[in-house]
């Protein structure tokens, strides 16, 4: 009896710690999974359009997002990098900020 009883005792002492180690795993790995975003699809460009009634609705101007580099811009408004480049002389192309507004058309 008293063999049984110290066993017991003795598989207390360390199913405990394991069993709390597995619910701060758990928990841990909830959390992240809650903090990590999924993958988004590609927002579609924000666009300030010309408001002349004569001429179609093309985008005047383009509003950088986080990550946009000319390249891309040059790809998601069908503006070549060139001509980005020629009517925006004044942005360093290195170096785009969020929020600033880019100028696709004269």
């Amino acid at each position: 009896m008293i063999a049984r009883a110290m066993v017991a005792r003795s598989r207390g002492r360390w199913l405990a710690p394991i069993v709390l180690l597995g619910i701060l795993v758990a928990i841990g790995l909830v959390v992240r999974g809650e903090l990590r975003s999924s993958p988004r699809p590609p927002a579609t460009p924000v666009v300030a359009t010309s408001t002349s009634s004569t001429t179609a609705a093309s985008p005047t101007f383009y509003v950088v997002k986080a990550g946009d580099s000319l390249s891309m811009i040059a790809s998601k408004t069908g503006v070549p990098v060139g001509q980005l480049e020629a009517l925006n002389p004044n942005v360093d192309p290195n170096v785009l900020h969020t929020g600033q507004r880019l100028r696709l058309r004269q």
